[in-house]
């Protein structure tokens, strides 16, 4: 057994890191010496292409990291399964910063597209047997919002491939579905108790 606030210490260490790695590749090239305010902002506009991958890497990365904290287990201890899917999980967490260049370079290349989503995809997958895996799991509200939210950076995922196979450079911005996410499973938690 492995204390799970050790675990949730390491978490909170690799999200803080992989969320400001993510900026890194926002800069302006050592090279780039404008000539007017023109020049400057001309510069900047060029940023776009990364700055976008990064928001969105970064919003992703945030609602993980708010459903993380909000599922809740009523014990102290974790084992191996539960252990070895979360370090899992985090292994992929610190994927972000590498695919987030990668279809920040290449956006218009739908392999980019893939990577990211792969990323993305195998984040949501892996989610899941965290939860299969969590024990003494408490079940309510906020384990309802953490599975639509994963159902939904799921479909984003998915649907960004596709997308990628017909417009790349607009695929990525599917993945601006995730902020729906919490209005989503709001909705659907109303209607679940409504039904009961």
């Amino acid at each position: 057994m492995y204390p799970r606030a050790r675990l949730d210490a390491l978490t909170d260490g690799i999200f803080a890191v992989a969320m400001t790695l993510l900026v890194l590749d926002v800069r302006l090239p050592d090279e780039f010496h404008p000539k007017d305010v023109h020049d400057l902002i001309e510069g900047l506009l060029a940023l776009t292409s990364k700055f976008i991958p990064y928001v969105l890497s970064f919003l992703v990365l945030g609602l993980r990291w708010l459903s993380n904290i909000q599922v809740r287990s009523r014990t102290e201890s974790v084992g191996k399964d539960f252990t070895g899917w979360w370090l899992l999980y985090l292994l992929l967490i610190t994927c972000v910063p590498l695919s987030t260049i990668v279809v920040g370079r290449f956006s218009n290349l739908a392999p980019a597209i893939w990577v990211y989503a792969g990323n993305t995809a195998l984040i949501a997958v892996v989610s899941f047997f965290m939860l299969a895996h969590t024990p003494n799991l408490e079940h309510g509200a906020e384990l309802h919002d953490r599975q639509i939210s994963l159902a939904i950076l799921m479909a984003t995922s998915l649907a960004m491939i596709l997308v990628s196979f017909f417009d790349p450079r607009h695929a990525l911005w599917v993945l601006a579905l995730n902020l729906a996410a919490p209005f989503i499973a709001k909705w659907t938690g109303k209607a679940a108790r409504e039904h009961e």
